[in-house]
């Protein structure tokens, strides 16, 4: 189902001015969800999923039963050579797309997460900006966060290490 700027909006145009606080639309490979009244910020959050051609090679650690990327080869060769140097069991976070890294759900707001916090398994931890639509990137995995690889405002690419998490 192709979608263009305008039908967008208009989804979005009409989600605000109703009681409707999600929209879930999807054909074939094509998905598009529509959120209002986010519990972590007071402003509506969109995503669009479409589909994302795989990385050429995945090296994957099972954690409880959970796949979890470690290394891809869209990761800049600088971050290669950190991966290298992470301990053993410390897990990535991984960008699911390409857009704008921010740690905060907006500006002058605490941030989801600092280094040596714990999380939990689907607690939102950074947002991804892309095309103008808030993504709250939610954590796989349960742990401490151990390093945050990305500042705030960088461009991130799909697949890049944006956390390093020692799993519980």
């Amino acid at each position: 189902m192709p979608i263009d700027f305008n039908q967008l909006r208009e989804f979005i145009e009409a989600i605000a001015k109703t009681d409707i606080s999600e929209l879930a639309i999807k054909e074939g490979d094509f998905e598009l969800t529509l959120q209002k009244n986010s519990p972590y910020s007071n402003n509506a959050v969109y995503s669009i999923a479409t589909p994302v051609s795989p990385p050429q090679s995945i090296t994957p650690v099972q954690e409880n039963n959970h796949a979890v990327e470690v290394d891809t080869p869209s990761t800049p060769p600088a971050e290669k050579s950190s991966a290298s140097k992470k301990t053993d069991n410390w897990l990535a976070i991984t960008s699911p797309m390409v857009g704008t890294f921010y740690r905060a759900p907006a500006p002058g707001e605490p941030p989801f997460v600092e280094n040596g916090d714990r999380i939990s398994d689907g607690q939102v931890v950074c947002i991804i900006e892309a095309m103008k639509l808030m993504n709250e990137i939610e954590a796989e995995v349960s742990g401490q966060i151990m390093e945050i690889a990305v500042e705030n405002g960088e461009p991130v690419e799909y697949g890049q290490t944006l956390m390093w998490v020692a799993p519980n």
